[in-house]
């Protein structure tokens, strides 16, 4: 009987521990560990980050759902990870042995490459985050806060240097003035700043996707919103923003400082502690390296999928900027890695490569809504496209509700689910990226 361990339960390790145990069957055993006892939708923070969704709406505790699939639940940190030994410690003490790893813990947030920024830095005007939703609860209090002023302050939403995901910016800024619309307050708003580390407007990691230049600056400059690119934000202090501007070329030609009342700004992530401190399985900034297969080349028993993996940024820009890993890519990631595991266990070398590396992405925008399709990630590509309109917003409701249901029925990727992705010719489990693009690492 082989033990599959699972570390982490988010949009990655939940359908990798339906899946394996799926495909698995009752003779082996899956266990999922989370440091959190819950499931959080993370794309439904931003609505969470403005009081259009309650924590109740979008977070479920793992364990029911889990045991019915008979997929055992450790809700405890890691704290290391010893692969000659295939064990895990846990914050309690514990240790839980594994034959085949599947790390999917999502990043650490590296508030601290910024100093003085992020949510928990102390000050009494704070850089706030949407990444989890303890934290987007912690913005819409301070959002609230700053509506409550006579005189409030401007507003500054972003992203600091090394973000890798910037459609969640974009997507809360518009909700932001969308939220401020419906309450009549637009109007109490002098300034509102757009601080991004991109080089251009709707570049978002990608090199741009389709008309999202176009788009993206014509909807922020209807709305007023100030914007500000290849910005290298070096500090926050208590309601006060530190930015260098750079040229093309990367060289500083402007320091300035920028007032805030209220801030989002979406940090640069790194790996989590006890996978970035296990020797050779990870690169400088503790992300997971990765063969075709989602395989540690190190430890051929450890795979993983998501946001912890190792992919290099898409081009080199004066800011750095992060390649981003949406929640298909993941999806097509951990399609991979299981049926690869599942084959190890029968005796078999892996056959399915690595999964796509397609960013697809639903960001609402109040009433409205952006969409993007890049087939694959890196150009050329095959589909490149940006559109927007009223069925984005209808879209991404529905998929949270789909999404949220199908993790609680403990079901990964149901029937219908593969005609849909067949119709669009997107293969789960082969890239479209030629093999020299495929470097990770």
């Amino acid at each position: 009987m082989a033990h599959v361990v699972i570390l982490g339960a988010g949009t990655g390790g939940m359908p990798a521990a339906y899946e394996m145990r799926d495909l698995l069957g009752p003779k082996h055993e899956v266990t999922l560990i989370s440091e959190n006892p819950y499931f959080q939708f993370v794309p439904s923070n931003p609505w969470v980050g403005v009081g259009w969704r309650q924590r109740e709406q979008i977070v479920f505790d793992i364990e029911p759902h889990t045991s019915r699939k008979r997929i055992n639940f450790i809700a405890q940190r890691a704290d290391r990870i010893d692969p000659e030994r295939n064990s895990i410690d846990l914050a309690n003490g514990s240790s839980v042995h594994y034959d085949y790893l599947i790390i999917t813990t999502g990043p650490a947030l590296a508030f601290d490459a910024v100093p003085g920024s992020g949510p928990h830095a102390g000050h009494q005007k704070s850089t706030h985050s949407i990444c989890t939703v303890d934290h987007a609860e912690k913005a819409f209090a301070a959002y609230m806060n700053l509506l409550d002023s006579n005189n409030p302050d401007p507003i500054i939403i972003g992203a600091m240097p090394g973000a890798s995901c910037f459609g969640p910016a974009y997507e809360y800024a518009m909700i932001v003035l969308s939220d401020l619309e419906k309450r009549g307050a637009r109007s109490k708003i002098k300034e509102f700043h757009f601080i991004t580390s991109e080089p251009y407007v709707g570049h978002l990691g990608l090199g741009g996707v389709g008309d999202s230049q176009e788009i993206l600056t014509r909807g922020l400059g209807e709305m007023g919103v100030q914007v500000h690119t290849n910005m290298n934000t070096t500090k926050v202090d208590d309601g006060k923003m530190f930015c260098e501007h750079l040229n093309e070329k990367g060289e500083k030609i402007g320091v300035g400082t920028h007032d805030f009342g209220f801030s989002m700004m979406l940090p640069s992530f790194k790996g989590v502690d006890a996978v970035a401190k296990v020797p050779e399985l990870c690169n400088p900034k503790g992300f997971v390296i990765v063969d075709e297969h989602q395989r540690s080349p190190k430890y051929p028993n450890i795979y993983s999928a998501g946001v912890c993996i190792a992919i290099p940024p898409v081009e080199q820009t004066p800011v750095p900027t992060g390649a981003p890993k949406t929640g298909y890519m993941i999806e097509s990631m951990v399609t991979a890695l299981v049926h690869n595991i599942q084959a190890e266990i029968q005796g078999k070398a892996p056959t399915a490569e690595m999964g796509t590396w397609n960013a697809i992405c639903l960001a609402d925008m109040g009433t409205s809504g952006a969409a993007f399709v890049a087939l694959p990630q890196f150009k050329p590509r095959r589909v490149d496209w940006f559109g927007e309109g009223p069925w984005v917003h209808w879209s991404k409701i529905a998929f949270e509700k789909y999404f949220l249901a199908k993790m609680k029925a403990g079901v990964s990727e149901p029937f219908y689910e593969k005609l849909v992705f067949q119709m669009l010719g997107i293969s789960r489990l082969k890239s479209d990226e030629p093999a020299h693009l495929r470097k990770v690492g």
